[in-house]
């Protein structure tokens, strides 16, 4: 591939200004429905503006989790640029139609704005294929680190500009997030290869593909199953940290929304210069299947100790889980490109982020139950789950890889 580096650059612009765009409206949906105007939208049909606002925040992660679940696979068929192209394209369209839905005051045509928005935005795995596509001329490890940087900082970028931009109006910061995705589409355009294109023998039409190629098919591969379960556990016990730790900084270390600004953008700078900086410069000297191991006990450990409620020590580890989360985030996604390349890098990369949504989905379902008992439970299953995938991974490395083709 032609300039590699320019490419990886084009990649990680993409993921950056892509994930700003999905974290720019999080902080602006709550004050938008709770504290908003009495109208016709924040009190559409007659319903609760409390329930509006659990369907908006529902649409999207919805959407990209049925994008993710197709998106990879039509990269491997009709290229990765192809797709990318497509997807920024209609999410600059769905951030118009939102802003045009609040302006309007519609609020059906918000939902489904929403929702074709999160669509569009399980492209993340279609990113970190063309970066396992840059191998050897770029290390993996080297390219997933920077991708990785790049998702950390939009997840820290985009909710502080969504916030500075709220008092300007609903509607402005998605108007500013369709802008931003413009420089990201023509540097796509521009430097990226329409890599991973293939014949399909049986000339079906994208919808057929889409429905009989999904990410899923590949757990028909027994290897694949057996990292999907564990994978699908450590990524549970993520997201019970990730939607609830905000609400254990609340209730056992007593701190409000600037604390919990404050320990966030730590363990989010933390993320990002070990994946940007350190793991990019030392990473090749471990396998990836050990250092995940090995990070995700030091995780599930982690969890325990927020599990005691121990508010001090927590807020510390809090912050300093950045640096064995942004190791596990590359090393896996190094593991599954290497032993499963037979797949296609773009279906590989879907599975992977299919499974983050999935397991999001259920510690919500889970997670809702257990806080009304008590937080520290949620922490607790996080700490089992984390352990258990820890245990597999080991199980993994005493069986050695699967017999598949180099990737």
């Amino acid at each position: 591939m032609r300039h590699p580096r320019l490419v990886l650059f084009s990649v990680c612009c993409v993921a950056l200004m892509s994930t700003v765009g999905v974290a720019l409206p999080y902080p602006i949906l709550s004050p938008l429905f709770i504290d908003g105007p009495v109208n016709g939208f924040t009190h559409w049909a007659g319903l609760s503006p409390k329930l509006l606002l659990g369907i908006a925040i529902a649409l999207n992660p919805f959407g990209i989790l049925l994008g993710s679940l197709v998106l990879g696979p039509m990269s491997d068929r009709y290229g990765r640029r192809r797709i990318m192209l497509a997807t920024l394209t209609l999410a600059i369209l769905g951030y118009a139609l939102s802003a045009f839905a609040l302006v309007t005051e519609d609020f059906p045509l918000f939902a489904l704005a929403r929702f074709a928005t999160g669509l569009c935005e399980g492209n993340a795995a279609i990113a970190r294929a063309i970066a396992a596509d840059l191998h050897p001329q770029i290390d993996k490890t080297r390219s997933f680190s920077m991708v990785n940087a790049s998702l950390y900082i939009g997840w820290l970028v985009g909710p502080l500009l969504g916030g500075f931009l709220m008092p300007l109006g609903g509607w402005v910061p998605f108007v500013v997030a369709a802008a931003m995705m413009l420089p990201a589409l023509v540097l796509l355009a521009w430097l990226v290869p329409n890599t991973g294109a293939k014949a399909d023998p049986g000339g079906r039409g994208w919808v057929a593909f889409a429905r009989e190629r999904h990410a899923f098919r590949l757990l028909e591969d027994p290897a694949v199953r057996r990292v999907f379960w564990l994978q699908l556990a450590f990524t549970f016990g993520l997201n019970g940290f990730y939607e609830f730790y905000p609400l254990w900084l609340v209730e056992f270390a007593r701190l409000g929304p600037t604390g919990i600004s404050w320990v966030t953008a730590g363990m989010c700078l933390l993320m990002t210069l070990m994946s940007a900086l350190v793991w990019p410069r030392i990473g090749q000297r471990f396998r990836p299947l050990a250092a995940a191991r090995s990070t995700a006990w030091v995780v599930a450990a982690c969890f325990a100790v927020l599990a005691t409620g121990w508010s001090t020590l927590g807020i510390v580890v809090i912050v300093l889980i950045g640096v064995p989360l942004s190791i596990y985030s590359t090393s896996m996604p190094v593991h599954w490109s290497q032993s499963f390349d037979q797949h296609g890098q773009g279906a590989v990369m879907g599975l992977l982020s299919t499974t983050f949504c999935l397991a999001n989905v259920a510690v919500a379902l889970v997670g809702a139950a257990l806080i009304l008992l008590d937080t520290r439970l949620v922490l607790a299953l996080s700490a089992v789950a984390c352990g258990t995938a820890a245990w597999r991974l080991g199980g993994l490395l005493r069986r050695g890889p699967p017999a598949v083709a180099a990737a």
